[in-house]
């Protein structure tokens, strides 16, 4: 059973545990006090067979019990439980757009709930998942990292800071008292948190490597669209990379292959716009565009057009 439960259950028992501590005739209910203490309802004992079957990752059986208690737990102490054991279910079963759905409903129906962080992570993880290969349809790659960028903003600094910190803590302790075996397992378990893969440290380094896709996605469309000789339409997502994509590795080609569309189409002065531009950002790739540049010249020494007196 999860934390979140437990705890809410104990609440439940506790009324129980007090009465119990005072005398008999104090107790007024006709039920024995501690059958009363144990009551279960059918929706709790449905999820504890649900949680039992995600232990045995029987992930199967797990979705069919919590998929019917979606809407007889709705606004209940259950909601949220329900809500991520099944998200993580379709999750682990790989089946990656039902849990983003469900963790999605999870943050929309229960914003308070205790499993907000691990569902926001897990929302982003569930797109990057369904993230394709750069030649195909990138929607899930811009959720992804719109998703990546949110738990960022929302948790900056995550369990990777806490763990940091017990680890300091912990450490000190030990110094004042070496034979404390809690202190030791303690800051055994901050440091394992900190050499494992934090969320906030994950989100940080999926981000670059999801925007790489996409500037490559847009720089092999405008490949495919100078092949077939729409220079115009290549032209617009040699742009896209140069102007969204500056962080990524191909920057470079895209103006390169920006100003060979622009001279393709005539367009002489933009293109000597762009061979300036170019070898003021990468000034040590001038040969990359040493042609067009001879190509330029050429067209400006044989012209007539008032722009070659410039």
């Amino acid at each position: 059973m999860s934390q979140s439960v437990m705890k809410k259950s104990a609440l439940k028992i506790l009324p129980g545990l007090l009465c119990l501590a005072l005398p008999l005739s104090s107790c007024s209910s006709s039920k024995p006090a501690s059958t009363a203490a144990m009551t279960v309802t059918p929706a709790e004992q449905r999820y504890r067979e649900a949680t039992d079957r995600i232990e045995k990752k029987n992930y199967d059986k797990a979705i069919v019990i919590l998929e019917s208690l979606m809407f007889s737990t709705r606004a209940t102490d259950l909601e949220d439980d329900v809500l991520n054991s099944l998200a993580d279910s379709y999750f682990k079963k790989k089946e990656y757009i039902l849990a983003a759905d469900t963790y999605r409903r999870l943050l929309q129906q229960t914003p308070d709930s205790p499993y907000a962080r691990n569902a926001q992570f897990q929302l982003a993880m569930s797109y990057e998942k369904l993230s394709p290969y750069h030649e195909l349809d990138q929607e899930y790659t811009v959720k992804a990292i719109s998703e990546f960028t949110t738990y960022l903003d929302q948790y900056p600094s995550d369990d990777f800071g806490d763990a940091a910190s017990d680890a300091d803590m912990y450490k000190k302790l030990m110094e004042v008292d070496p034979s404390n075996a809690s202190y030791r397992q303690k800051y055994e378990a901050a440091m394992a948190a900190l050499s494992s893969q934090s969320p906030a440290r994950y989100s940080i380094q999926a981000i670059p490597a999801l925007r790489e896709k996409l500037a490559h996605n847009r720089y092999s469309i405008a490949r495919q669209y100078a092949k077939l000789k729409k220079y115009q339409a290549a032209e617009i997502f040699y742009d896209v990379v140069v102007n969204q994509y500056a962080d990524t590795k191909w920057i470079e080609p895209a103006w390169v292959g920006k100003i060979d569309m622009e001279i393709k189409r005539g367009n002489w002065f933009e293109a000597r716009q762009s061979i300036e531009t170019f070898q003021q950002l990468f000034p040590g790739k001038g040969a990359l565009v040493e042609d067009a540049a001879k190509k330029v010249l050429s067209h400006y020494s044989n012209s007539r057009d008032p722009k070659s007196k410039e």
